[in-house]
């Protein structure tokens, strides 16, 4: 697969993965009362286990050797670096602008941003097939 279709494709999985946890994250933080940090740590996990199924069956190839065990668990410690590098700068984001619901959707689009680039060239790296 070309590197542009490959692309395009993990915009449309990171898309739904992104209304899926903003949808999480705002039904926590904003209708449940749970603490930002918390509700945005829950909505990344959900969103995570979403992502995988959908990366893993349409963008990335698996790698020949891999188990899918080990490739989970690669898979998840990315993502969990991905996570620390979204708790960090969601609690950057909202220490200088606040909990509302627009500051914390304007958090979230920025956090958004800096994990998406973290987790295509980490997968692409690490778990994508190399091209043949």
């Amino acid at each position: 697969m070309g590197l542009a279709r490959q692309v395009g494709r993990f915009g449309v999985v990171g898309v739904a993965a992104t209304l899926l946890d903003y949808a999480v994250l705002m039904a926590l933080s904003q209708l449940a009362g749970v603490p930002v940090l918390y509700a945005s740590a829950a909505s990344y996990v959900v969103s995570l286990v979403f992502n995988y199924a959908a990366s893993m069956r349409y963008v990335f190839t698996h790698r020949e050797g891999m188990s899918r065990g080990r490739e989970f668990a690669l898979f998840v410690v990315l993502s969990v670096i991905g996570l620390g590098i979204n708790q960090v700068v969601m609690a950057a984001c909202t220490a200088a602008l606040g909990a509302s619901a627009f500051a914390v959707t304007a958090s979230k689009a920025v956090a958004t941003a800096v994990v998406m680039v973290w987790n295509f060239a980490s997968r692409k790296r690490w778990l994508d097939a190399p091209a043949r």
